[in-house]
């Protein structure tokens, strides 16, 4: 735990003390809201994977989204840029939506909120808070939580750096309230994106889980790293395949096979109010 501590403050100050550039999530980002600049090309990841940024979608912009993962899971989702501040959302899914066996909808929708505090500006990072209920992977009405826990409210800071690609790293605390009677201690996490030119961007993530590593948690203590590679296509589309749970911070609980490392297929299209 103290471990973890130590290198959550080790990436806030890198996050502070670095030169960077700003882009899309930064002061320019929220002016630039024209049809021509719209696209996937030119922004940064609003999400890496299941972590969320500080960065924004436009002003009168939204996303879709549609995730596809084990079991025949599938989960959708709505995200609308309301101002050039604050950013609101909704996903609903379940598990056998493909294949076989009766469809499992998950208990109630996810709805998240996401507000910029300050926007990034030459050293400064830039800050939000928000909320966010949608939990992924799994979810199972005994435990009373999803496979991954939701984030919850939580603040996040990122930074955008122009080196021979254009990179950001971002990193945040947050409270989940997702099953908090068994392990309810505030978590940790952190990642960066990589866009090694307009049309592929490197994705990473990793979340401590401090609030998952108890006897009775689902995780065992190792925290959850995904990885994944997103295909922006030359047009709103954009492709991403991510490979989640690398470490297998899993186990069995109350006669329940959990998932270890499992692979997810994400579509995301955005456009224009």
């Amino acid at each position: 735990m103290k471990k973890n501590i130590i290198w959550f403050i080790a990436l806030i100050l890198l996050i502070e003390v670095v030169p960077s550039h700003s882009q899309w999530s930064g002061s320019k980002a929220n002016d630039k809201s024209s049809e021509e600049d719209f696209f996937p090309q030119k922004m940064t990841p609003i999400n890496i994977i299941d972590t969320p940024t500080a960065n924004f979608i436009s002003r009168k912009h939204f996303e879709l989204n549609l995730r596809v993962y084990h079991m025949g899971g599938m989960l959708g989702g709505l995200t609308v840029g309301l101002t050039s501040r604050l950013m609101i959302g909704i996903g609903y899914g379940g598990q056998n939506i493909i294949g076989q066996g009766p469809v499992k909808w998950n208990q109630s929708p996810g709805v998240n909120i996401r507000y910029q505090i300050r926007p990034e500006y030459y050293q400064f990072p830039s800050i939000c808070i928000g909320f966010d209920s949608q939990g992924y992977g799994t979810f199972y009405p005994q435990l009373n939580r999803y496979q991954i826990k939701s984030k919850g409210a939580y603040l996040v800071l990122s930074k955008n750096y122009a080196l021979w690609a254009d990179f950001g790293i971002h990193g945040g605390i947050n409270y989940s309230g997702e099953n908090s009677k068994v392990d309810k201690d505030i978590n940790f996490f952190c990642g960066a994106h990589l866009m090694l030119d307009p049309e592929l961007t490197i994705l990473w993530e990793y979340d401590f889980a401090t609030n998952d590593n108890d006897q009775k948690s689902l995780g065992s203590g190792k925290g959850y790293m995904n990885a994944a590679v997103r295909w922006n296509m030359p047009s709103r589309l954009v492709l991403e395949f991510s490979v989640k749970n690398l470490l297998g911070n899993i186990k069995t609980i109350e006669g329940e096979r959990i998932p270890s490392s499992n692979r997810e297929l994400k579509i995301i299209y955005y456009e224009n109010l």
